[in-house]
């Protein structure tokens, strides 16, 4: 206890010592959207050259300078150092609870987004290579699981947005072709589309993989009979 209350009394003397202003190259730099995990970004702006950062709709959050090249940042009770080579990227200095784990959050090209960003700006074709890109990555990440897809398909659902749907469920089919559930998914957005044919063929899939899929059974019995 003596030690983090030392080390902490450290750090605080080290800020205050510090000016919080930066230099317009490192301002130029750093500046950006960092991938804080696989569908999260860190912003980095500056107010009068004093490094700001957004994250998690926190909107203006002021990170403090220990020297010109890491900062603290209370809300995750971590310090960032920013390092250039070889491409700029943000490390979290080394401590005991990261047990080891190295952290580095690489800088986004201009314009590139998380998947879910594609999304919402209803560019399916690029969502799909991002989730595609995530799955190769780490086939286990939260963000790709045909769960969660289906989640995001029936909050679309809930909302009437029957479009953003039909395209969540169809990157749900191409991550997960051997799912049974993601088509059954997929044929009820289409019948909700009013595209009766198209929700027979996702039906039909659905059962292919599963003949015990109750709802694809019960949706197929509705739409195919005479």
């Amino acid at each position: 206890m003596k030690k983090l209350l030392y080390l902490l009394l450290l750090l605080t003397v080290l800020i205050s010592c510090t000016s919080q202003k930066n230099s317009e190259d490192f301002i130029k730099n750093t500046e950006g959207r960092y991938l804080f995990n696989a569908n999260e970004v860190i912003e980095i702006y500056f107010k009068d050259a004093v490094l700001h950062a957004k994250w998690r709709g926190n909107e203006d959050i002021e990170l403090l300078k220990v020297n010109d090249s890491s900062f603290y940042m209370k809300e995750l009770n971590e310090k960032m150092l920013f390092v250039s080579q070889p491409e700029m990227h943000i490390q979290l200095a080394p401590k005991r609870e990261h047990k080891n784990v190295k952290y580095h959050f690489k800088k986004l090209a201009k314009g590139e987004k998380t998947p879910n960003e594609y999304f919402k700006a209803k560019e399916f074709d690029k969502a799909l290579i991002a989730f595609r890109a995530i799955q190769k990555k780490d086939s286990s990440s939260s963000v790709i699981r045909q769960w969660t897809l289906n989640r995001i398909g029936y909050r679309y659902i809930r909302n009437k947005d029957y479009d953003s749907a039909l395209e969540i469920f169809k990157i749900n089919t191409i991550l997960y072709p051997k799912s049974s559930n993601v088509f059954n998914s997929l044929g009820e957005a289409y019948f909700l589309k009013k595209d009766t044919a198209t929700a027979i063929e996702n039906f039909k899939k659905s059962l292919a993989i599963n003949p015990e899929n109750r709802n694809s059974k019960r949706f197929l019995k509705k739409l195919t009979k005479k």
